[in-house]
């Protein structure tokens, strides 16, 4: 449920942190993540001074070399005089709950420069590692001023699409000879991915790789099934595949051709460790960046993943409403020994629970103010 408006404390944190302050951004994060008493009241606020960041999803399987290609990342952005934000998300300790790999020993190009912010979080076990406060933790870099934002996820053979809801552009990692990796991406990662990165190029098994995702996004381009926009957030069709080779570039000089076509994914080879191939990522990612802004799907994307946000919000709140209402009759448990012996079954009992709120929602007076106090936030 919302917080009643923003704290002294948290006035004065916002207030830094609008200032440049990296330590109250640092403390901001720590409030959003540990979902703090106040927190939403803080994120409510910064939401008035974003919008201008790029955010970068760089997603993968363990070992595809994430960390060291988002630290070469950093470090390219630093040398053109743009700040950069991390948020790394790791695994979740079993004991404490926070992130295992909070050192960020991979990370070493850009220690010492405040202009990059690196922030570790806990994936606390959600399926696709990222946690629910890693969209509110961009909020605030985003805020705060950072240029470029990177979110590196936990990449632990989950299905990593929760990163859509958080990124403009998604980059798919992928270790060369990663056949069977190759063919669970079909299942998910090919309707995100706005660019797919063969990392470790070097290694055998690298343009086998390369090969077969090509060979993917042409199936899914012309192949059953190949609809690549289930997710609802994709700035590509891959029924609207143009061609691009392997850089991504496009045949046009003013780039102009795809914006009717569509994006299509390039494949790019990297050895992070040495920077080789950097520069053709980062020109396709620019590329990208130019694709969503003159197509209007860089607002499109950012409206829908707002509407995800409202309804996430929405199913939060709601749920805790309800448990709150569990608790008054002794719980969950209570309920299903009721139905183990007999006395009732699911169906009554969640009407039961759901009928006061229904209720609530049918009383005109309380509709109207609610009605009223929704519009004039929408003015």
């Amino acid at each position: 449920m919302s917080d009643a408006g923003l704290h002294d404390a948290d006035e004065a944190l916002l207030e830094r942190l609008l200032e440049g302050d990296h330590r109250a951004l640092a403390r901001a994060i720590s409030r959003i993540e540990d979902r703090a008493p106040g927190y939403r009241g803080l994120v409510s606020a910064l939401y008035g001074h974003t919008g201008n960041a790029t955010v970068v999803g760089i997603t993968g399987s363990p070992g595809a070399g994430k960390s060291t290609l988002v630290d070469k990342l950093a470090e390219h952005y630093r040398e053109r005089g743009e700040t950069v934000g991390v948020v790394a998300i790791d695994p979740s300790s079993p004991f404490s709950g926070g992130a295992v790999l909070g050192d960020r020993i991979r990370m070493a190009s850009t220690v010492g420069d405040m202009d990059v912010f690196v922030r570790s979080m806990s994936a606390r076990g959600r399926l696709g590692g990222l946690s629910s406060a890693t969209a509110d933790a961009v909020v605030a870099m985003d805020a705060f001023g950072k240029d470029r934002i990177l979110v590196e996820t936990v990449g632990a053979g989950q299905n990593e699409i929760d990163v859509v809801r958080t990124a403009d552009t998604v980059v798919v990692l992928v270790p060369p000879g990663a056949g069977d990796t190759v063919q669970t991406l079909k299942a998910g990662i090919l309707e995100i991915a706005d660019c797919f990165v063969v990392n470790k190029a070097d290694r055998e098994g690298a343009d086998r790789t390369v090969q077969e995702l090509q060979e993917m996004l042409q199936v899914g381009a012309h192949g059953p099934g190949g609809d690549g926009g289930t997710s609802g957030f994709t700035a590509h069709d891959a029924g609207h595949h143009g061609v691009r080779g392997v850089a991504g570039h496009d045949s046009d000089p003013d780039g102009d051709d795809h914006l009717e076509e569509g994006w299509s994914p390039p494949v790019l080879e990297t050895v992070a460790t040495r920077g080789t191939g950097l520069s053709a990522l980062l020109e396709s990612l620019e590329d990208h960046r130019t694709y969503l802004e003159r197509s209007g799907e860089l607002a499109a994307r950012r409206r829908a993943r707002h509407g995800a946000d409202i309804e996430a919000l929405l199913r939060d709140d709601l749920g805790a409403l309800v448990a709150r209402e569990l608790e008054t009759v002794g719980g969950v448990d209570a309920l299903a020994e009721a139905v183990a012996d007999g006395r009732s079954d699911p169906y009554r009992l969640v009407d039961a629970l759901v009928e006061p709120l229904e209720r609530c929602l049918a009383d005109e007076d309380v509709r109207d103010r609610a009605e009223g106090d929704l519009e004039a936030l929408l003015e």
